[in-house]
């Protein structure tokens, strides 16, 4: 039986050393290596799209793999593609790191500097293993999630450009149409999530933080459930407490939430911390609000440049939204494009905040009325990112959501440009 093995090897020297190696391992069709966490979760969640069979079975993660630490990405994977083995390969053979890599979901580990003995029986012993899951999974494909649910990141260029609002209407949108929706409260320290659905809550993402192995029981506990059908998971009520949640105790809580709901969307607020940052890594889509005025504008420009620098995300892979848009504002969204150098979502929000303004004040954002622009231009980016699942007969143009009668498709505005609002 032929073993597919994918490599994950930042450093070039290490990764032609591994080449070398494993193109000397019997019945061994090794890949060509992948330089970095993400390109590795990338590539992974392209061939489960393709089929499951076409994962590899095993995948080695060399130590000093990055941005994402190795251990951590060992679980990312062992929990997004749980059929695949993964082995570790390592200069430190200690009996702690080994543990720790096994309770990460490792299936063996490799030391430097590499043997061809040794790597044979690791990865042999991993491709069997990942073989016998398969043949076990086979009639139950169900169990096996593959790349799982889709997880969006809504971020702020500053303080107050409606990064919330934005976040609750995507989630809604989605839980109206019939997709498993997970809203969670990344914006740590001044999260009003509850504030705007009306929840007293106890437990919150604080509760996960000291968690090692999060199971659907303990993520259950932690998560809200609300009368909209969201699965809530709050920022904690003391905002200190924030500190509490690394970034590795969050990208645990996003692929735990990942595996069990079908949209995830993150609200990460306008401050960035270890948490957040991790998880606007992790996501599919990443979603940038701002205003058309100067100062948030080049806060959008500052925070891209930012994720650029710290290999967080590439400007072409951000969605900017811009929020309370008027057609006669200086800056339209053409010049905020190339001022950041990101992708525009093809629906802008339109100024109009006294829509608003009843369900902000009593907590009922969930009540918003469906005839309001705002609702309507957010619901018609949900469609637009993919979040939402069209009603049988509903027209190109729009559609009707199951359980509210907000359209998700964009509504003409007197001159052209696209109605919406948040």
């Amino acid at each position: 039986m032929t073993t597919r093995i994918l490599p994950a090897v930042g450093d070039a020297d290490a990764a032609r050393s591994v080449t070398t190696l494993l193109s000397q391992l019997p019945e061994a069709e090794p890949a060509a290596p992948v330089g970095d966490s993400t390109q590795l979760i990338d590539t992974l969640a392209r061939l489960a799209g393709e089929s499951i069979e076409e994962l590899p079975e095993v995948v080695l993660v060399h130590e000093r793999i990055g941005p994402v630490p190795a251990l951590e990405l060992i679980r990312e994977v062992s929990l997004r593609f749980p059929a695949v083995g993964v082995v570790l390969i390592t200069a430190d053979a200690s009996p702690g790191l080994f543990a720790a890599a096994m309770d990460a979901g490792a299936r063996g580990l490799v030391t430097l500097p590499l043997g061809y003995e040794e790597l044979t029986n690791r990865v042999q012993a991993a491709a069997q293993w990942s073989t016998g899951v398969r043949r076990h999974l086979g009639t139950g494909g169900d169990v096996f999630t593959g790349p799982g649910g889709t997880v969006v990141t809504v971020t702020g260029a500053k303080g107050g450009v409606g990064t919330t609002v934005t976040a609750v209407q995507l989630a809604l949108a989605a839980q109206a149409s019939g997709h498993p929706t997970a809203l969670v409260d990344l914006d740590l320290q001044t999260g009003d999530v509850a504030a705007y659905l009306d929840v007293q809550f106890r437990r919150s993402v604080v509760d996960l933080a000291v968690i090692t192995d999060i199971s659907p029981r303990v993520l259950s506990d932690a998560v809200f459930s609300h009368d909209t059908g969201l699965a809530l998971l709050l920022a904690p009520g003391e905002g200190e407490r924030g500190e509490e949640v690394s970034d590795r105790s969050a990208r645990q809580i996003v692929s735990a939430l990942r595996s069990r709901y079908d949209i995830v969307v993150i609200d990460c607020g306008s401050q960035m911390n270890g948490a957040n940052a991790a998880a606007i890594e992790m996501a599919d889509t990443a979603v940038l609000v701002t205003t058309p005025d100067v100062v948030a504008v080049r806060g959008a420009k500052r925070i891209v440049r930012m994720w650029d620098r710290l290999q967080i995300r590439k400007a072409e892979e951000t969605v900017t939204l811009v929020n309370r848009f008027n057609r006669n504002t200086e800056i339209q969204p053409p010049l905020i494009q190339r001022i950041t150098g990101t992708r525009m979502a093809g629906t802008a929000v339109p100024a109009n905040f006294k829509e608003l303004q009843g369900a902000v004040d009593a907590g009922r954002m969930h009540e918003l009325d469906p005839r309001s622009a705002v609702k309507q231009a957010l619901w018609a980016l949900a469609g637009e990112l993919g979040l939402v699942k069209p009603s049988p007969g509903a027209e190109s143009r729009g559609g009707i959501l199951r359980g509210d009668k907000g359209s998700i498709g964009g509504r003409r505005r007197k001159g052209g440009t696209t109605g919406g609002g948040g």
